[in-house]
């Protein structure tokens, strides 16, 4: 017998930054009790105190929907958990699908829950409805470590990114030449050396023993500072940009230094998620990618079947067809980390296995862009990793299996 057609609790949460709206009610309709809770742990208090009041009063088993489950619910919805009840996740764009079919009066945070508490009760009826409230899984405790170290590491990563974009155009505004030195502005030494003095004019005036006290220079750079002092001038602009140059080279260091400990911390959480393991057996998947697919995949149990698998993790597009016009579309429930994730990896897959990259190469003889293409590689790849995660193994090279088969 399927769960919603059980008597339960069910209770609605329409979470807010700082207010959330709870509404609870029965599974055969009717609501019991409405109310607005803080987000304090009083809040949370008096949040379980109402539920459990019901609880008593009927004897029922207790699912909970959240509106806002991973974002501003933390640590609600951890808590909800840890009582016993089982969690569920509103699908934001499935809701709002149906409440533009089935609107209400009013538009309100109450009357929200009200609509959650309908689709507890139409889910097993209205096809509409399926889908839309997604149970909340257990998730071996290293993949949720993963999960919140690489979407950690990402940030950092992107604002690394934002700060080399702003410093190479103000090193280009004001002293052209000093750029020349380096072919990358995250390389360590040439930071160090924008960041020795507090003043960049100064750095033209540098002698060989202080050069070479700078972390990382040594007699490999020496020569092309002292080449670069010969030639060295600087614009009218030095005074104003140039602290901040050496501010945003600070940043970078510290940003540089932040990665690599994340890099650590990421490395040890692998060795304890079978799902990491499992995908960095993937030639050229590598730790970082397989890292963050495992993270965001958390279980494989929160996908009934394989293709709901690569629709979310964005290698599956769908089919789009209208008048003459056929062709794919790329779905909207898709995890957009996953698919950053697979699609760098997929790239990577391609250069060590050549099976791949003459199915890749297929693809764009018939017209298919580069993303397109590396997508319908992807697609393979995605049933692989599913076998392989189901069954609790490692990948098998296409030589390794000819090997065993000779």
């Amino acid at each position: 017998m399927n769960i919603h057609n059980l008597a339960h609790l069910q209770v609605a949460v329409d979470i807010g930054s700082h207010e959330h709206y709870v509404a609870i009610g029965l599974s055969e309709g009717g609501i019991l009790d409405e109310f607005s809770i803080t987000h304090t742990p009083a809040g949370f208090q008096y949040f379980f105190s109402r539920i459990e009041r019901q609880e008593h009063l009927y004897n029922r088993p207790v699912d909970v929907a959240m509106e806002g489950y991973n974002g501003w619910a933390r640590p609600l919805d951890s808590q909800i958990q840890s009582h016993g009840y089982q969690l569920y996740n509103v699908n934001n764009l499935k809701l709002a699908r149906f409440k533009e079919i089935f609107p209400a009066p009013a538009k309100s945070d109450l009357v929200d829950t009200h609509k959650m508490l309908e689709l507890f009760q139409l889910q097993d009826h209205l096809p509409l409805a399926k889908g839309v409230l997604q149970a909340v899984l257990p998730v071996p405790d290293a993949n949720r470590r993963l999960k919140r170290l690489t979407r950690r590491r990402r940030q950092l990563i992107n604002e690394k990114v934002a700060l080399q974009n702003r410093i190479q155009p103000d090193l280009q505004a004001t002293c052209p030449t000093l750029l020349d030195m380096t072919g990358s502005i995250d390389n360590l030494w040439f930071l160090h050396f924008l960041t020795c003095r507090d003043d960049l004019t100064k750095l033209m005036r540098l002698q060989t023993k202080s050069l070479l006290a700078i972390q990382g220079v040594g007699r490999k750079y020496l020569n092309l500072i002292l080449d670069w002092q010969k030639q060295a001038e600087f614009s009218n602009e030095i005074e104003e940009v140039g602290p901040m140059i050496q501010e945003d080279a600070r940043r970078l260091l510290a940003l540089m230094a932040s990665i690599k400990t994340m890099d650590a911390k990421i490395d040890s959480q692998i060795q304890k998620s079978a799902y990491a393991q499992h995908i960095d057996s993937i030639p050229g998947f590598g730790l970082v990618c397989s890292a963050e697919l495992a993270g965001e995949i958390g279980t494989l149990d929160r996908f009934p079947k394989q293709s709901s698998f690569s629709i979310y993790i964005g290698m599956a597009p769908l089919d789009k067809q209208s008048g003459g016009y056929q062709g794919t579309k790329s779905p909207k429930h898709v995890n957009t980390r996953a698919r950053k994730a697979m699609m760098t990896a997929v790239c990577r897959h391609m250069a060590y296995v050549p099976e791949s990259r003459a199915y890749y190469d297929k693809k764009r003889s018939e017209g298919k862009t580069h993303n397109n293409a590396v997508r319908a590689l992807g697609r393979h790849i995605s049933r692989v990793i599913w076998s392989m995660l189901r069954h609790d193994r490692d990948y098998i090279e296409l030589a390794s299996i000819n090997e065993k088969t000779a």
